[in-house]
């Protein structure tokens, strides 16, 4: 298992931060650097929002080690011919470092705010199912492909320049729906991330993705399993109880929800855990976007435990 970072890319996240950011991420070892794609938090107040794909553009032309990408993208406001087209693109450029997360969108406030039509959930993932789909016969198909939805149509599609590498870019569908998601990550990802669940759910959700694989005539292999949870570090006790305190929660229910609660030893411990229930990376959600030598501590206590 290796050890990644994600951001928020709605809570404040700028030009100097993000670019400080990726630097540290590159110099201090860790496996990768991952954001949401969103325009605002899911209440207010409104603040800075780096755009999604201009800003993994800049990372991959910056950086030359870490691997990267949405956490994840939504179809519900974006169209999934140009998030195919830019992923392409990007992937070529990064020489091969993007991992294309996609969703089907959930924020009903930034929807509402930019006039996005959320859907009802039915509705929402029928159209996931049918980007996915168009997404997927574009990245794969060296000829033109047709293609008739709901809410989707191609007619002699096809992206060109074709990927360098065939494969590329990886598919990671994120989400802990046994009834909807799974069953659209066995038949469409390379990758698997789930959010914010402990071990002990992790290796359900893991065993019962192998079940939906087997039955696809795919093998478990075949599918990067990852997590992205919450954090809450301290570099020291009275650190930890500030950040418990603002949060309003104990350690203890915070790790019920599946977040990473303590200082260096205590997260490789936790760490431990999801590595030996399957789990391949794990993002870590950093959310103090100036504090970088609290992500340099985390770094040097944390990464050399878990090297993919």
């Amino acid at each position: 298992m290796d050890i990644a970072i994600m951001v928020e890319g709605q809570n404040g996240l700028n030009w100097p931060r993000w670019q400080r950011i990726a630097a540290a991420v590159e110099d201090l070892g860790f496996a990768g650097l991952y954001r949401s794609d969103h325009f605002t938090n899911a209440n207010p107040p409104n603040l800075d929002s780096l755009e999604l794909w201009v800003s993994l553009t800049w990372l991959a032309t910056r950086t030359s080690r870490i691997e990267f990408g949405p956490l994840v993208s939504p179809v519900s406001f974006r169209d999934p011919v140009f998030t195919a087209r830019m992923a392409v693109q990007l992937d070529e450029l990064s020489r091969g470092r993007l991992t294309l997360g996609l969703g089907a969108g959930w924020q009903e406030r930034e929807h509402s705010i930019f006039g996005y039509d959320l859907l009802d959930l039915t509705r929402r993932f029928h159209r996931f199912e049918e980007g996915l789909e168009v997404i997927t016969r574009l990245l794969r198909s060296e000829r033109p492909v047709d293609f008739s939805g709901t809410y989707y149509r191609l007619h002699d599609a096809i992206l060109l320049p074709r990927p360098v590498r065939p494969g590329r870019p990886p598919t990671l569908i994120g989400g802990n729906g046994l009834a909807r998601t799974l069953p659209l990550v066995a038949r469409y990802a390379v990758e698997w991330n789930a959010n914010f669940i402990p071990a002990a759910r992790f290796a359900k959700l893991n065993a019962r993705l192998d079940e939906l694989l087997r039955s696809r005539s795919r093998q478990p292999g075949e599918v990067k399993r990852s997590l992205m949870t919450g954090l809450a570090f301290g570099r020291s006790d009275a650190e930890l109880h500030r950040h418990l305190a603002t949060r309003g929660q104990t350690a203890a229910a915070l790790r019920e929800r599946g977040m990473l609660v303590g200082g260096p030893s205590e997260l490789v411990d936790q760490l431990g855990e999801l590595a030996a229930v399957g789990a391949q990376r794990v993002m870590l959600q950093w959310l103090e976007l100036d504090d970088l030598d609290g992500l340099e501590v985390l770094a040097k206590g944390v990464v050399p435990h878990f090297k993919g």
